[in-house]
């Protein structure tokens, strides 16, 4: 394999009343519970060799507002690795009060659609600790827990932050997230060369070959892939693709 730019294998950790869950394609009715005591399993990714720690706040994002600030402190305190959240954050007080828990970056997603000078408030108040979550449904942004796709393109969007400073947009295939049917490689290569903003990977990662695959378009912009069901089911080798990934640096 040719040598890359470093690029990051995210362990996600989904957060539901306080426990580690999966959902299929966003619908909160669908959720997988793998574990109750999200600080323990953060530790688990850690010691396998993670670099940073995904985590989402599925209430918070439902309710509009943080709903599981507990468990987010609790992880944060036995971390000594960089933790990004979403869910639920939607002006800069809510940021604020949520990046003093010890999270190194949040994550604007529903609300930089509907706001996007609150991204660029954020970035000015808050340097490198802002990112962008896009989830798109054919190359078309959904919002609002994904029920509603509309007829925006995803790259329009994201050009938007470009002189933002936005230190990653996080792009989610909705249509595969949480399905194990493998990423969409070409989407998520066609945004990571359409704008400037490092782009993580999210959805549908289920084997090594798919991490390999868009490790491969480290140097077009595609900096980090986020893995969830994958790891918690084994159809993924977290240590092994990450040691593979370091060697090949």
């Amino acid at each position: 394999m040719e040598p890359m730019n470093t690029f990051e294998l995210i362990p996600a950790i989904d957060l539901k009343q306080g426990q580690c869950v999966r959902l299929r394609q966003g619908r909160m009715q669908d959720a997988t519970v793998y574990g109750d005591n999200p600080a323990k399993m953060a530790q688990h990714w850690q010691n396998l060799g993670a670099t940073r720690l995904h985590l989402v706040d599925l209430d918070g994002a439902f309710a509009g507002k943080p709903e599981n600030r507990q468990a987010v402190a609790e992880i944060c305190k036995h971390m000594n690795i960089p933790v990004q959240l979403g869910g639920g954050l939607r002006n800069l007080n809510t940021i604020a009060s949520t990046l003093e828990l010890g999270i190194e970056r949040v994550i604007l997603g529903s609300i930089a659609v509907s706001n996007p000078e609150l991204v660029k408030a954020a970035c000015a108040e808050f340097p490198n600790q802002i990112c962008v979550g896009i989830d798109a449904k054919g190359g078309k942004v959904a919002v609002h827990g994904w029920d509603d796709v509309t007829t925006q393109d995803a790259v329009d969007l994201a050009k938007k932050f470009e002189d933002d400073g936005v230190s990653a947009i996080i792009y989610t295939d909705i249509a595969r997230d949480g399905m194990l049917s493998g990423p969409n490689i070409e989407e998520t290569h066609r945004l990571a060369q359409s704008v400037n903003i490092p782009i993580i990977a999210s959805g549908g990662i289920t084997r090594y070959d798919d991490v390999i695959e868009l490790s491969k378009h480290s140097n077009d912009g595609i900096c980090g892939a986020i893995t969830g069901r994958a790891i918690y089911e084994d159809t993924l080798d977290f240590a092994a693709t990450v040691k593979a990934l370091t060697d090949a640096i």
